[in-house]
This record gives structure tokens, sequence and C-alpha cells, in this order.
């Protein structure tokens, strides 16, 4: 059934769908069909014959939103290709049993499903929360405990037997290659099933001890009515991670907050009218204001309309997912401080004080209060704020050059 010509073609759209960077060996998604074409009878008998080596992984690291590195292994487009056809069957057999307060990577759920939920825990009246970080989740998961997991449901020892080498399969790490004696492919199709087949028994537990929770991947977070029970609760439940589960808490960063100070994926809450609402958290503002910067930069020698493509195409995807905040009032002092950091860089490319003069002068400014201003100056920043750009550069003028707001996109999405 896994290796059907249904099952493995609807695998091969997911993955050449997907892009995605070579594995290790350099062939490309655009390269796997032809590739594919002529050598899928080899692989074929190999994995008939339960004798399919998987490739390591090559090894590479991306920034975490919050610092430092999250390492991810890229499988060779073969291997992705495999592993995306077990996991759509196994999807079948394995979700429909997970429980109802886990949204991570499964069909039919989203991460706003999951902050609804945290939103309406805290309505009820569980104002406290525990909030826990699993360490190094997807590097540190005991093979043989994910093993027998897996092995509930699936009796078939041949797919057995290739999901425990694509865990053991290793990673390329500056060509050199690695033995991975535990964790998950993190980076692989499989990955993400795996982490909810391992923390399933979690979802039990908290469950069968009537607590309120939400789990996104390895996020998790239950709530409870008193800052003593969620003492209590993070260190019975810390004590069945590491016992039974065989995981590490990070217990640096697991900690007990009241609800409305702790974040999930990126969103808080906040206590209006006697009615538990949804806002975005500082972090996620933080982040953003990082990406801005970057693309807002006056050193970045780009003309305004690159600029303002790539400013544009960011903030369509984050209000977006960020829409399902209620307080708009966070989307207007994101468009005040965006359009000062337009300002100062427009005030950069513009370079000379007669050429500013200009082109104040085109955009309507007042004559008067153009010349009470000394346009030569070299503090962008600080000058961004004077009366002349405020007015000259005002939102009508970045509307006119393609700005997009953000409290105008949160409103239309709102009120669709």
């Amino acid at each position: 059934m896994i290796f059907a010509k249904e099952n493995l073609l609807a695998a091969l759209r997911r993955v050449e769908g997907n892009r995605g960077a070579p594995g290790a060996d350099g062939l490309t998604t655009e390269e796997l069909r032809p590739w594919i074409a002529q050598n899928w009878p080899r692989v074929s008998a190999a994995l008939d014959a339960g004798n399919y080596r998987p490739a390591p992984a090559r090894r590479v690291t991306i920034p975490k939103p919050n610092g430092g590195e999250r390492m991810l292994g890229i499988p060779t487009v073969l291997d992705r290709l495999i592993q995306q056809a077990i996991a759509q069957i196994l999807t079948t057999v394995f979700d429909p049993h997970f429980s109802g307060a886990s949204f991570g990577f499964r069909p039919g759920r989203s991460a706003h499903q999951a902050v609804r939920v945290g939103r309406r825990a805290v309505q009820d009246g569980n104002r406290w929360v525990v909030d826990l970080d699993l360490d190094r989740f997807f590097d540190r998961v005991n093979h043989d405990a994910l093993m027998a997991r897996v092995a509930r449901k699936v009796k078939d020892r041949k797919v057995l037997k290739l999901i425990r080498r694509y865990l053991e399969a290793g990673v390329m790490d500056g060509g050199v290659m690695t033995v991975t004696e535990e964790g998950t492919p993190q980076g692989s199709p499989l990955s993400p099933l795996l982490s909810n087949i391992m923390l399933d028994d979690l979802d039990r537990e908290l469950f069968k001890r009537g607590h309120r929770f939400v789990r996104y991947a390895d996020d998790v977070m239950i709530f409870v009515g008193s800052e003593r029970a969620a003492i209590r609760l993070m260190a019975s439940i810390t004590a069945f991670i590491e016992k039974r589960l065989k995981l590490k808490v990070n217990r640096e960063k697991t900690r007990v907050s009241p609800g409305f100070k702790a974040t999930l994926l990126g969103f808080g809450y906040y206590l209006s009218k006697g009615e538990v609402k949804i806002r975005v958290s500082r972090k996620a503002v933080k982040r953003l204001k990082d990406t801005v910067r970057k693309i807002t930069s006056r050193t970045w020698g780009v003309a305004m309309d690159h600029r303002m493509d790539k400013l544009n195409r960011f903030s369509v995807g984050w209000v977006a997912y960020f829409a399902l905040s209620d307080s708009p009032r966070v989307f207007g002092e994101i468009d005040m401080w965006v359009r000062r950091r337009l300002r100062q860089a427009q005030w950069r490319q513009w370079k000379t004080a007669s050429n500013r003069e200009r082109n104040l002068r085109r955009a309507g400014t007042d004559e008067k209060l153009i010349r009470s201003h000394d346009l030569g100056g070299t503090r962008h920043w600080r000058t961004s704020k004077i009366k002349a750009l405020e007015v000259g550069l005002n939102n009508t003028y970045w509307q006119s050059q393609g700005y997009k707001s953000f409290k105008d996109s949160w409103t239309r999405l709102r009120t669709a």
C-alpha cells in the first residue's frame, strides 16, 4: 500500500511542490521525476527485499527566532519521496487516534485553532499556565522508545525496519558522516508524524489527569486554576516526561506564568470587559522589526520600488497569520514605525540637500516648512521625525508608492 503507484505519485507531487534544497547527493526536485523514471525498478526491488539503505541527510543550520541555531537534516530527494509515501499512509493509521488538543502538523488542524483553544481555557478560569520546553526534542528522541510506539499500530516488519533505518541514517556535515543514535530526522517528511506519535503518550497522560492543554508539535501549554496547582503540575509532568518518554525538559525555559503573560505560537491573551481576547506577542513584534530593519536598511543600495516590493511580500504573509489578533492597535503602531523606517531610507537615498528640497517640494511640503530645517544632515533616524518629512512623506505619499498598510490589511481580513 505504501509503495502503490497512486500513493507514490501523490508523494512525488508533494515533494516537487515543496521544492527545497537538494540532499547530500546534489539531486534536485526538478531532476527527481526523470531520475525515478530510469532508476525506480532498482529502488523498488531493494524496498521490496527489505535491504534499501537511506542516504545520510545533509546537515544545515538555521537561526532560531529567539537566538541560537537549529540543526536540520536535509534528506536526498529520493528519500524525501519514500518518507512522504510512508507518512501519507501512516497518517491515516495514527492521526484519527491522536488527542483533540494536538494541533501541529496534522491534516485539518492549524496554529490558529490551537490559539483559540488556549483562549477558551483561559476564559474558563484557568488563569495559570505551565509552559513546557522540551530540550532539543527532535535531537533527543530515544529510538527504541519511538519505535515501540510506532509498532503499536504498524505490524509490517519491513516498514518498521525502514523507519528505523531512516532514524539511524546519520548526517553529512562538511563531508564527514556522523551516525545518529537518537533523535528524529528534523527537516524530513516523516519527522512531524513521528514527533506526534512520540508525544501522544504525554497527551493521554494530561487528558487522564483532566487538564486543559494545547500541544503544537513540541510546544506544550497546560492551563490550570492556580499558581500552586501549576507548580505541582510542572514537577510531576516533568518527571513523567523524563522517566516515561526518556526526553529532557529544559528547566531554565519551562516556566509557570499567569495566563495573560504566557505566549503561544506568537500570540498572547488579554482581558477586555470580562472577555479574554487574543493579541500579538511582544516577541512576535520584535521579530517583525528585526526583519523590517533589514528590508529598510539605509545602507541597502536598492531602488525604493524594490524595497517596497520586499516589504509588501513580507507584510502580507505576516498580517495573514496575525490577523487572528483582536487588537488593531499594534498594527497601527507597526505602521507608524515602518513608515518612519521608510522615511529614513528615502532620506538617505536622496543624499544631497538640494535633491531633498526638490523632492519634498514635489511631495507637497509647505515651502516655509522646508526652509525651517537643515536638509543636509546625516543623522537619518533623527531626521526621519522632523515635521517636513512627516508632512511631505505622509501616509498618502507612501500609499502612492505602493505601501500596504499593516492595519488596513488587518481590517480587510477581519471584515472579509
